[in-house]
């Protein structure tokens, strides 16, 4: 897994200049394999409560067993109904096993589609500009995790986050943070996909699996194709160079 990666003003910009004039002609690739909901027992951790910028704790909270699993379903039993159509999850640090949990609670918790960043990797501001835009096949993201320390000091003995961003792309407001929390205290158990394979993220396209509620795809994306689509409306004119 990469080490600790902070985005900055400058890397996004970095980003746009690598990025290629023709994006990657996205594959679709078929893998139906079948998996079956599992609900796991467990008990509350306390301290659970997010803020604005998510639930930022130290790194040994984050990997004791359960924890990231209470909060995700915490936040899944918060969103109900309305959380059926895409997720979007992004990592600046933390081991790659995270997002394969959050995948595999996703497809347990009935979501139809969720999207991740090549390679694990995502500025804010481009989660952001994912969330809004619709994707080719009229599909449209309902929020996204994000996994950051944010502009805390990240690794293995420093801090790491979650938080959970809303269909405009903006943080979750209170009402949601406050029933997250809520759900925190009284959490007996989560669901988790058992079957789905671990995801392959460093290669673009789809992977299609099958559930008890139907289909559930994982779009592999490349990481900056939206954000420079959005940053090309609002800047004009200007060359960077190195």
């Amino acid at each position: 897994m990469l080490g600790v990666k902070i985005a900055t003003w400058s890397e996004v910009s970095h980003s746009l200049l690598v990025a290629p004039h023709t994006l990657p002609t996205l594959i679709q690739i078929k893998k139906m394999v079948m998996f079956k909901v599992t609900r796991v027992e467990t008990t509350p951790f306390e301290g659970q409560k997010p803020g604005t910028s998510g639930l930022r704790k130290k790194v040994k909270l984050f990997i004791q067993p359960h924890y990231l699993q209470n909060f995700v379903q915490a936040t899944f039993n918060a969103l109900g109904a309305d959380r059926d159509k895409g997720d979007i999850t992004k990592t600046e640090f933390l081991f790659h096993v995270f997002i394969e949990i959050i995948t595999k609670m996703a497809a347990a918790n009935g979501v139809r589609r969720i999207w991740i960043g090549q390679n694990e990797l995502l500025s804010t501001p481009a989660v952001s500009a994912v969330v809004l835009e619709s994707r080719a096949d009229g599909s449209k993201a309902t929020g996204a995790f994000i996994l950051t320390a944010s502009h805390n000091p990240g690794g293995p003995h420093e801090d790491f986050g979650i938080k959970y961003n809303m269909e405009n792309g903006g943080p979750a407001p209170e009402g949601i943070t406050n029933k997250i929390y809520e759900n925190t205290t009284t959490i007996k158990e989560y669901l988790i996909a058992e079957g789905l394979p671990d995801v392959d993220i460093s290669t673009t396209g789809v992977l299609s699996f099958e559930g008890p509620e139907g289909k559930f795809d994982v779009d592999i994306f490349y990481s900056t194709s939206d954000y420079l689509k959005l940053m090309k409306t609002l800047v004009e004119g200007i060359l960077i160079q190195i």
